[in-house]
């Protein structure tokens, strides 16, 4: 299972998980390897892509730090390693999508801060929507129907605001946080969960989704910040969270899904209420590896 990462993820003064956990996952892969797994540098995403997806003066903002006010709309801040570090990130995404598109199998990226990005702002510690770009790089490659699973502890506002008229992309979404909420739509549907309620709800929702097995391409966004000590909530642990991968994978090799995941939410001791130190946070996002690199076996 081929899985993109390049230290340019995490080449940026703005110090946060989500532009730091990266390079603390890969380095656990090299010093406890997940078998099956290959870490491989993606290709940046260009600005011709990205604006496919935000508006040219988001775009701008972002690349060039002016005006700072809108290049920080996602809430962690800017400085000039910044737009090559995103850009790294959402390449990966783009590049493990394709990946899986072209295989028909199951690749990663240790990446996040994707779905609370909005076409004109970022929001949500999120600041390119690599989701959503890298649904319209699978529909370029010749996808017909992609569904993005979004199970971060909140809710994918972003995401749907963006495949709104985005034909042949879905999303099926789990939050336990309401955090950029929004009314469900035809082609993006949330639910949010109680927390002890949280496995059986995310089995309902991949019940519902119509026609599984025509799916082409499957895009996880697997956060671990619905575990209680990670930002989400009391009733979630690492077993259930570690249930819901096997779920998820299972399901997708049973409908014969080609799977592209990456990190998503998962926060440390400070911030968003969590009580996590890193190695504890790396060893949640592990969960999410292990699970898929299992299930390549089953295909």
């Amino acid at each position: 299972m081929n899985v993109y990462f390049s230290p340019a993820y995490c080449e940026t003064s703005v110090a946060f998980d989500t532009t730091r956990k990266a390079a603390a996952i890969a380095a656990s892969l090299t010093e406890e390897p997940i078998a099956g797994v290959t870490l491989l540098a993606p290709r940046p995403v260009t600005a011709q892509e990205l604006l496919a997806v935000h508006a040219d003066a988001y775009v701008d903002a972002v690349l060039t730090g002016s005006p700072r006010e809108l290049a920080a709309t996602n809430g962690i801040g800017w400085d000039v390693g910044f737009p090559g570090a995103v850009m790294a990130s959402n390449g990966g995404v783009r590049d493990a999508a394709l990946e899986a598109l072209r295989t028909g199998s199951v690749a990663g990226s240790l990446s996040s801060g994707l779905h609370h990005a909005y076409g004109d702002r970022g929001s949500g510690y999120c600041t390119f929507n690599g989701l959503v770009l890298s649904s319209r790089a699978a529909l370029a490659a010749g996808a017909k129907r992609v569904l993005i699973l979004d199970l971060d502890a909140h809710c994918g506002g972003g995401t749907a605001s963006l495949i709104g008229d985005l034909h042949g992309v879905e999303q099926v979404d789990v939050a336990v946080d309401d955090f950029d909420h929004y009314a469900s739509t035809a082609n993006a549907w949330l639910t949010m969960s109680h927390g002890d309620d949280y496995l059986d709800t995310v089995c309902r929702q991949l019940d519902r989704v119509s026609a599984p097995a025509g799916i082409d391409l499957l895009l996880y966004n697997a956060g671990m910040d619905p575990h209680r000590h990670a930002g989400g909530h009391p009733a979630i642990d690492a077993g259930i969270l570690a249930a819901r991968e096997s779920i998820v994978l299972e399901w997708s090799s049973s409908q014969g899904l080609p799977v592209a995941w990456v990190l998503a939410g998962g926060y440390t001791e400070g911030n968003e209420g969590a009580a996590l130190d890193m190695a504890g946070l790396v060893r949640l996002h592990r969960l999410t590896i292990s699970a898929a690199a299992e299930s390549v076996g089953l295909r």
